[in-house]
């Protein structure tokens, strides 16, 4: 449950653009690249949503999203929250902002990506939000800094439609989730990639190696992720 004192909004002037670049790097570990301010002010000023988490005056968390060659569509780039305000719900409260923000003005899906085998990130995409997916990109971004650092930047795309039911359910808080469900398969992935990564970077290999096949076969064959169970850290993939 979010805090009540925590407002979320639009970010407005350049000061507090130039503040997002921080607290991204903060976010995101040394060495990140952040959307500069320069590049967030154009981004808002043609359509973009750039908004922000605050509590007593201070920024927690940062979500960008920008319009697309598709009508009705969003890509959501960047949702940022400081070590320091995690826990507090902040992920998804940026995330039900963006979905009010995109209705109001007549978008009905984002879309972002994501690494599959981070199961918080998982948790939040498709657990608590409803997104759904059925592509997968190798290697991505390439070699990547930070929190990143050390396995190919494996990604899959996160489609979030605004208006179907079991999202609408999860914005009302009347969703539950059937993982008894027929025909579905389940797919685990590590309760924690970055502490396995730091224990064996190998194995750490190993599973990225194993999710990124069994993701491809099955899209491949015509299923999607459809659900994430965030106490077995595991994907439902149906049809």
């Amino acid at each position: 449950m979010t805090d009540k004192t925590v407002i979320l909004r639009e970010l407005s002037g350049i000061a507090e653009l130039q503040h997002a670049e921080v607290l991204q790097i903060e976010a995101w570990g040394e060495g990140e690249k952040p959307d500069n301010s320069d590049i967030l002010m154009a981004l808002q000023s043609e359509g973009g949503l750039v908004g922000g988490a605050f509590r007593d005056g201070e920024m927690l968390g940062f979500v960008l999203g920008f319009p697309t060659v598709t009508p009705g569509l969003q890509h959501s780039h960047r949702l940022a929250v400081l070590p320091k305000a995690r826990g507090l719900g902040l992920g998804a409260s940026l995330k039900w902002f963006q979905r009010d923000w995109c209705l109001a003005r007549g978008l009905n899906t984002v879309r972002w990506t994501y690494d599959p085998l981070r199961a918080v990130n998982a948790g939040l995409n498709i657990g608590v939000l409803g997104a759904v997916s059925n592509q997968y990109f190798v290697d991505y971004y390439g070699a990547m800094p930070g929190i990143n650092a050390g396995l190919p930047s494996d990604r899959i795309m996160a489609v979030w439609h605004l208006e179907d039911e079991a999202v609408v359910a999860r914005a009302e808080g009347r969703f539950k989730p059937d993982h008894a469900a027929a025909g579905q398969d389940w797919l685990e992935i590590p309760a924690d990639i970055d502490a396995l990564m730091a224990a064996d970077p190998e194995k750490a290999l190993a599973e990225r190696l194993r999710v990124r096949d069994a993701l491809q076969a099955a899209f491949n064959g015509g299923s999607r992720i459809v659900g994430f169970d965030r106490q077995q850290h595991r994907y439902l993939l149906g049809r």
